[in-house]
């Protein structure tokens, strides 16, 4: 052990109360403490203050301090540190103060009401005289027996002071009374409290809809208004919501009785109801103390919609109606309530005089996983190189959750953290909203540069999918608009599916890809929901591509005798309507800003990119082709010749090739496809294989020519003619 870490040993029970701090001689020389020099001893974001005193062993190296005055958290939990440094230790000037301002503390609710004001005044002011006090300290009162046990020093005069003495002259002002219960649950709140980023807004709002009822509800009254009785926030899962209602219930000075929906679940007839009873009597016990708040969280699995469900959740519904419908203007506490499914709640909770405050969180933006990201990084070592923009970019659909994971997985075993730590862990920690998702896919990005030739058709993709999730600033700057969906067409196995990879991995947004296996089902309604669950997993995560591979499979035409009727013509109805963003919702917003109805389609679908796929253009319903839509229209045409030899190029270059020709190869492949052209390079690398007994270490160009002339190419004169005209 070094000379500067001091041992911290248990107060002295000879000490207890004296505010004494015991350190060795030696020390308190080189400190420049005399006997009963007040100090400060800092531990982490907390302090003592006390006076220095000499060890009576005069032992060197141990420090033992008395928690008369200390910061509120350490009043009922003491410093977990094991060693201290001498640099944590200050001495510090206490004038003899003026005034103080205090928040006393009693021991029970009886007292408080039972006696008198000047009573409490006298005995606090007593209790105080010859102490030394700090600024936001609790200075322990238990010692002398009576029912007052701490006093809080909210204010100090002079105001240039952080701590001082108080005397005799001291003028003692008692702002507010609170019991040893409500200010146990607000230290303890305060210790769980976990700092949120990217929450501001809504943290400003919620904290307005409580402060409101809970402080001022006398004002509410003389103005003849009601007090709101409840409010509800919605979001997805992992986004805040519980963590915001204990931050701002703090920041209101609110304590906090929290309930998890399951645990008021009884296995015997009427035990839920009885507990439901209990926890609204202990709220309005506590907020005889103060304001209470009596949180609710996972609200559906309380009280789900009543039609369809068991007796015992019907009454359960039942109680909690009649418990809120009981409350008056003197219960000085409000109800606040969380879930992540709303449309599981039964419709009475959601009317006026209930819950009739929404709040919905939605999934943090990009400026909100920014701040967020910055909260995070204060808590473990990120090197000063990682870029948290381009984090939060490359992060879209993750909510806080998934970023506290994300840096925790980063920081596994790492000294320091740099970018290259974050993209592992990217590849480990998702967007939680997309796990188990319907079009979800794991599949390697793909690179522009993997795509040979069509260097048109790539300009087109960029200027359509990613410059418009990419840069939407410089669209609205310019007043351009972008497309809302995407059609391409054109032969088989001319990388349509490939370069929407690519678009989708250039755009550093989600990529959902769905097929017409992935939703159709033999049960009535399934196949509609998926489409439309489809579309709000691409809501959640967005900025999102959504592809739709092989849409003619999926989506028919009205108009011909087979897709007239059917499941095809009921995706096809929610596939317009999604797209049209008549299927949003209120709780699908992202971020917490407040937006008019008319605004949820261009908010919500805005970063949503449709993408779709076809080799028959022709089988596609012209409702799904106007303006608005899949107004987008592009042709992949059959690579030409220069394109052949780039993708030669691409497919040659992992392998061996020695003496090939690939310009000889591109000019005999005329009306052979990307996929063909794939196909020629393996068959060429398996026919040498073949000829050297599985020893080959080169492909030689004979081996092409051989493997050409075993193969014919999938595109006619006629198919490339078909799809000159485009789709109508």
């Amino acid at each position: 052990m070094t000379m500067d870490l001091l041992r911290v040993l248990s107060v002295d029970p000879c000490d207890r109360g004296s505010q004494r701090c015991r350190l060795g001689p030696g020390l308190m020389s080189s400190l420049g403490l005399n006997l009963s020099s007040p100090l400060l001893v800092s531990i982490s974001e907390s302090s003592y203050l006390c006076t220095a005193w000499p060890r009576p062993d005069c032992a060197e190296g141990f420090i033992q301090m008395d928690p008369k005055s200390c910061s509120p958290n350490l009043t009922f939990h003491q410093s977990t540190s094991s060693h201290i440094n001498i640099n944590q230790i200050s001495p510090v000037q206490c004038p003899k103060l003026k005034g103080i301002k205090i928040t006393v503390v009693v021991q029970s609710s009886d007292f408080k009401s039972n006696t008198p004001p000047c009573v409490i005044h006298e005995l606090v002011k007593d209790m105080l005289k010859g102490v030394y006090v700090h600024k936001d300290h609790a200075v322990n009162l238990e010692d002398y027996g009576t029912e007052i046990k701490y006093a809080i020093i909210e204010e100090v005069n002079p105001d240039s002071e952080r701590c001082g003495l108080v005397t005799s002259k001291t003028g003692v002002e008692i702002l507010r009374v609170k019991t040893l219960r409500f200010f146990k649950g607000g230290v303890q709140q305060q210790n769980n409290t976990v700092p949120l980023g990217g929450l501001d807004e809504v943290r400003s709002s919620l904290r307005e809809m409580l402060q409101l009822p809970l402080i001022y509800p006398e004002t509410m009254c003389s103005l003849g208004l009601s007090c709101p009785r409840g409010m509800l926030l919605l979001g997805p899962p992992g986004v805040g919501k519980t963590q915001l209602i204990r931050s701002v219930a703090q920041e209101v000075g609110a304590s906090l009785v929290m309930v998890h929906g399951p645990e008021i679940v009884g296995a015997r007839p009427g035990e839920s109801e009885e507990k439901l009873r209990a926890v609204f009597a202990s709220a309005r016990s506590m907020s005889e103390d103060g304001p209470c708040v009596l949180f609710l969280d996972e609200l559906d699995s309380l009280c789900p919609r009543r039609a369809g469900a068991a007796a015992a959740e019907n009454r359960l519904v039942a109680q909690l109606l009649t418990l809120m419908d009981g409350m008056d203007q003197s219960d000085r506490f409000l109800i606040a309530a969380a879930t992540n499914r709303p449309d599981s709640l039964d419709p009475a909770l959601r009317r006026p005089g209930r819950f009739d405050r929404e709040v919905v969180i939605g999934a943090p933006t990009l400026q909100q996983r920014r701040q967020i990201l910055s909260v995070l990084f204060e808590k473990i070592p990120v090197c000063s190189s990682v870029d948290a923009e381009e984090l939060a970019q490359r992060t879209t659909g993750y909510v806080g959750a998934d970023l506290s994971a994300l840096c925790r997985e980063a920081a596994m075993s790492k000294q320091t953290v740099i970018m290259k730590h974050f993209t592992e862990a990217l590849k480990i920690v998702g967007p939680s909203c997309l796990r188990g998702s319907l079009g979800q896919i794991d599949l390697a990005p793909v690179s522009w540069d993997q795509i040979g030739g069509l260097n048109d058709v790539k300009l087109k993709l960029r200027q359509s999918i990613e410059w418009p999730l990419r840069y939407p600033d410089a669209f609205g700057r310019l007043g351009l608009s972008r497309s809302r969906g995407v059609l391409l067409y054109g032969p088989p196995g001319c990388a349509k599916t490939t370069l929407v990879r690519a678009a989708a991995a250039s755009s550093h947004g989600a990529f959902l890809s769905v097929s017409g296996a992935d939703l159709y089902s033999p049960y009535v309604g399934d196949s509609e929901k998926a489409l439309a669950q489809l579309f709000r997993q691409a809501r959640s995560c967005a900025p999102c591509v959504l592809f739709l591979d092989e849409i003619d499979s999926l989506i028919g035409c009205r108009s011909s005798g087979a897709g007239s009727s059917g499941v095809q013509t009921r995706l096809l109805s929610v596939l317009l309507n999604e797209m049209d963003g008549v299927g949003l919702k209120t709780e699908e917003r992202r971020g917490s800003k407040r937006v008019l109805q008319t605004d949820f389609e261009e908010v919500c679908n805005s970063e949503v990119m449709i993408v779709a796929a076809t080799n028959r253009p022709d089988a596609l319903d012209s409702a799904l082709l106007r303006p608005g839509r899949l107004d987008h229209i592009i042709y992949i045409p059959p690579p030409d010749q220069e394109s052949r030899l780039s993708i030669l190029k691409v497919c040659t270059k992992p392998m061996p090739v020695s003496d090939v020709c690939l310009e000889e190869l591109a000019q005999k492949t005329n009306f052979f496809s990307g996929a063909d052209l794939e196909n020629l390079c393996k068959e060429a690398a398996l026919l040498a294989l073949e000829e050297e007994n599985m020893e080959a270490s080169h492909i030689r160009h004979k081996h092409f020519l051989q493997s050409l002339s075993k193969m014919t190419p999938s595109l006619t004169a006629a198919q490339i003619h078909m799809y000159q005209t485009p789709p109508a």
